[in-house]
């Protein structure tokens, strides 16, 4: 009996070690099967992170660089726009001189001279696109004219530009500078 007691105690011990043995190595808790996932679903969520910040970051550097261009652009085009109309105007300017150094030109001939610059004048600013308006006869409009004075004339008619001080010029729909007029029977 002995030997039956012996074999029977063996016999459990044996199979405990045959299960320990045989039986997958499962963690113990659930936090531990979860912990190997969240850590690679953090790298991936950290590394995700990482390329939105440096996509972000370069679309800053990419609109700041952007903007700088866009200002020097618009620098270079105002100068260059600038000289282009000094350019047409110092001829202009070479003929007055002229006309004021001609001490020997007679008063047509001067007044000639000087009707020929202000073509040339009117051409450099027809050349820009500058238009000139306000004439006398005009419908008077505010927004375009600045009346200084106003008269009563019954030979004109109702809100009628009676005189012209100083003409107006446009550039497109842009207003450079209203005309200055007397206006009639406002």
């Amino acid at each position: 009996m002995d030997e039956k007691k012996k074999k029977s105690k063996a016999a459990p011990e044996k199979e405990s070690e045959l299960k320990e043995e045989t039986a997958p190595e499962t963690p113990e808790t659930e936090s531990e099967k979860e912990a190997p996932a969240e850590k690679s679903r953090e790298e991936v969520l950290e590394e995700q992170i990482k390329e939105k910040d440096d996509k972000y970051l370069r679309l800053c550097a990419e609109y700041d660089n952007f903007r700088k261009r866009s200002q020097k652009e618009k620098t270079e085009i105002y100068s260059s726009s600038k000289a282009q109309v000094i350019e047409e105007i110092l001829p202009i300017l070479d003929n007055f001189e002229r006309a004021a150094m001609n001490s020997e030109a007679n008063f047509e001939g001067y007044k000639k001279g000087i009707e020929l610059i202000f073509g040339q004048f009117l051409k450099v600013l027809e050349k820009f696109g500058v238009e000139s308006f306000g004439e006398e006869g005009d419908t008077f409009d505010p927004n375009l004219h600045s009346a200084v004075m106003a008269v009563q004339d019954d030979s004109l008619g109702e809100n009628t530009v009676a005189q012209v001080f100083s003409k107006g010029y446009r550039l497109g729909d842009r207003i450079i500078r209203e005309a200055t007029v007397k206006v009639a029977n406002t």
